[in-house]
């Protein structure tokens, strides 16, 4: 019998996609369009429990081709809201403002949450239009086999935390670095048709969120005219491990849940969906799965986490003079250099993996009588995920 494209025969036993983020919506979308029953299952109400329609960048640097390219040739649609940006402006430790800016688009502004326009929202639609059934409050108790695991990040290594608000201020892109804004990060100011977002993203002094997001706001006042009207605040967390094969139980583990993630900036969104895609593949083709994704993914992630100590070993002067460097050449090129396996990164990779091995999980935060976002998000959604 020859099924017509995203029409799935029903006598054939369901792929299960534990998880409806990104990975494993994209994941959904490859394997219904392949004809394959799938039944996507999330044990929240809704997609995008996790944002509060706060701005995110699509990274556009770590691969030549172009990131919605790379989407399309998935089968994926670009229609979400989104921007192309190509210029910004990073602040040194001087509060000196340099402007960055690519001959391609940097990144991709786009919006998370369960709104209608945002990223999360355009690929459950999708899926359901492929063919895939999506099942909410869906709790996955026991793992089986036919599965594919995709359950967002398993511990916090990141968290950012902010406001979203209205604003009339221009539209733009700010970044500033500082261990009185952001700990081991950075901050970010993203502003877009009268909406922004603005937000610490920190490695480290969780339980002193408060201070350092109040410390952000009151920068990007003085030195980017930061205008706030009705901000709601919002915080989130991320998951940066190297895996080994990303595969539990004979079953492919995809995006956050396996630790595909930007160890040096939490730019996670591209690997995240890359690896749904190259999960929905290997059940498609028989391929070897482990392998795709070292082959596809692993060179970056180490790349990242040689960039991750190299940053953590660098002090302000050398922020300063990186931040020069990004100013005075194309940004895009320049990015997309550093996440290079080069030699030299080869070389140091043995001694910054030694040092990761040690999780990047905040030791300032005890878990005891704290209101940091992982104590009060984390654990819980840890816990029944």
């Amino acid at each position: 019998m020859v099924l017509a494209p995203g029409s799935a025969d029903s006598k054939e036993k369901a792929i299960e996609i534990v998880g409806a983020g990104p990975a494993g919506l994209v994941c959904a979308i490859v394997l219904a369009k392949a004809n394959r029953r799938v039944v996507v299952r999330e044990w929240h109400q809704d997609v995008g429990h996790r944002f509060h329609d706060d701005f995110q960048g699509l990274e556009n640097w770590s691969a030549t081709q172009n990131v919605l390219d790379e989407l399309a040739d998935a089968g994926v649609a670009a229609d979400f809201d989104h921007r192309s940006v190509t210029e910004g402006i990073v602040f040194d430790s001087h509060a000196k403002a340099h402007r960055v800016h690519g001959s391609k688009p940097l990144f991709y502004l786009l919006r998370r949450g369960t709104a209608p326009g945002t990223l999360d929202r355009a690929l459950l639609d999708q899926a359901r239009t492929a063919g895939a059934e999506v099942r909410f409050n869906d709790r996955v108790k026991r793992t089986t086999s036919s599965m594919i695991l995709a359950g967002g990040p398993r511990r916090a290594d990141i968290i950012a935390v902010g406001y979203v608000f209205e604003t009339s201020m221009a539209d733009g892109a700010w970044l500033a670095f500082g261990t009185e804004l952001a700990p081991k990060g950075y901050a970010y100011l993203l502003v877009h048709r009268g909406r922004g977002t603005v937000a610490s993203c920190m490695f480290s002094g969780f339980r002193d969120q408060a201070k350092y997001l109040g410390a952000t706001v009151e920068y990007f006042k003085r030195h980017a005219g930061l205008e706030m009207n009705t901000p709601r605040g919002f915080g989130g967390f991320g998951n940066v491990r190297l895996p080994r094969t990303a595969m539990q139980a004979g079953n492919p583990v995809i995006g956050e849940h396996a630790g595909f993630q930007d160890a040096l900036a939490g730019f996670g969104l591209r690997y995240a969906m890359r690896s749904g895609r190259l999960a929905a593949q290997s059940l498609i083709s028989g391929a070897d799965y482990t392998k795709a994704w070292r082959e596809a993914l692993q060179p970056d992630l180490r790349g990242g986490v040689v960039n991750r100590y190299l940053f953590n070993q660098t002090g302000p002067r050398g922020i300063d003079y990186l931040i020069g460097k990004l100013g005075s050449t194309d940004t895009g090129d320049a990015l997309g250099q550093a996440y290079r396996l080069s030699f030299p990164k080869r070389l140091l990779l043995p001694l910054a993996r030694f040092h990761y091995r040690n999780p990047l999980r905040d030791r300032s935060c005890s878990h005891n009588n704290c209101d940091c976002v992982w104590c009060q998000h984390g654990t819980h959604e840890i816990a029944n995920t």
